[in-house]
């Protein structure tokens, strides 16, 4: 994973544009002038998803022709393999009208004399800008709605795919289901790139999460259930405090120490998913955020917020059951208090 978008050299790039209302692809036969302001575009999106927890790691398949084209890719022949890629996008783009349009940007970039390859497909965007017409008595300024914005440099991009061209059987990518044949359906990895992989690290601890809250709602009465989940809350942000992430099987022996048929459980459910022995090590801070504090609402609307290390110190905070059922919770040794 790259360490800075400054380690990203953009030797070229061309664009595509896959407008399926045209009915035919316009491809471009020139490469892009790549300045620093739009190299500094290129860089941002590429890094984006370089470090995002959504990208999945594939292999692609014997019969793949985008493969066959990238297996014998040369700086000589990208514009011409870029057509061809394009291409392909645009038959099954065509065929299938819910997958929505866009600009196709092919990009070819080092990072430290190492060749890589971007397909960066930028869904259209609508949005408003401002139109000049000049006439004899003057310029006649109006706003105009724009259908083909591209996606700004803090944009997610839905479809995008990064190829170490020098293991280029190896593809790293994240994508978005749309409908094909009235199925959701992950076409850019299963039809377009032919590849399979892995899920992403973001799938696997929202699928590991999913499971064990589904477990604690099932056998914790209602009044203990927000006591277990944000222990489990607690137990998984010191995994990624200590260890930047977890095995499966480690996390939910500390989850149900004390609860085998639990555990049994949600195994069972992780098995569907062959996630019984995966590892989980999310790389963007973004994904583990939620983990550094406890979030709380009352019945009574009162929110709180609880740093991690606060909720694990129990001199600063108290969780008590009262005899009636309800409970009160009990902030201690507080210095001072500001109102915001």
């Amino acid at each position: 994973m790259l360490a800075a978008k400054e380690e990203i050299r953009i030797e070229q790039a061309v664009v595509h544009i896959m407008d399926s209302s045209l009915g035919v692809p316009v491809l471009s036969d020139t490469l892009l002038d790549c300045g620093s302001d739009f190299a500094d575009f290129l860089k941002a999106h590429i890094f984006r998803i370089d470090t995002s927890d959504d990208i999945k790691n594939c292999t692609f398949e014997e019969d793949s022709s985008i493969f066959r084209l990238i297996e014998k890719w040369t700086p000589e022949s990208f514009l011409e393999n870029s057509q061809k890629i394009a291409t392909e996008l645009y038959t099954l783009m065509n065929q299938n009208i819910e997958i929505p349009a866009a600009d196709l940007l092919v990009v070819e970039y080092s990072v430290e004399k190492h060749r890589y390859l971007a397909l960066l497909k930028m869904n259209y965007k609508t949005s408003y800008t401002h139109l000049t017409n000049a006439d004899p008595w003057g310029n006649n300024n109006d706003i105009i709605m724009q259908k083909a914005i591209l996606p700004g440099e803090t944009q997610k991009l839905s479809e995008a795919a990064l190829i170490d061209l020098s293991s280029p059987q190896y593809v790293r990518l994240v994508e978005k289901k749309y409908e094909v044949n009235g199925v959701k359906t992950n076409y850019f990895s299963k039809m377009f790139l032919k590849c399979k992989g892995s899920l992403s690290s973001k799938s696997k601890l929202a699928l590991v999460s999913k499971a064990v809250t589904e477990v604690q709602k099932k056998y914790f009465h209602e009044s203990e259930q927000f006591e277990v989940q944000m222990e489990t809350k607690s137990i998984l942000n010191e995994e990624f405090t200590q260890q930047g992430g977890f095995t499966v099987p480690a996390v939910v022996d500390k989850i149900f120490k004390d609860h085998p048929q639990m555990k049994e459980e949600v195994q069972e459910k992780l098995e569907k998913y062959n996630l019984t022995e995966a590892t989980v090590e999310p790389q963007n801070p973004a994904t583990t955020r939620k983990f550094t504090a406890q979030h709380l609402k009352t019945d009574t609307g009162i929110e709180l917020k609880i740093p991690m290390e606060e909720y694990n110190n129990k001199d600063r905070i108290e969780f008590i059951t009262n005899p009636d059922g309800t409970i009160s919770v009990l902030i201690k040794n507080i210095g001072n208090i500001v109102s915001r």
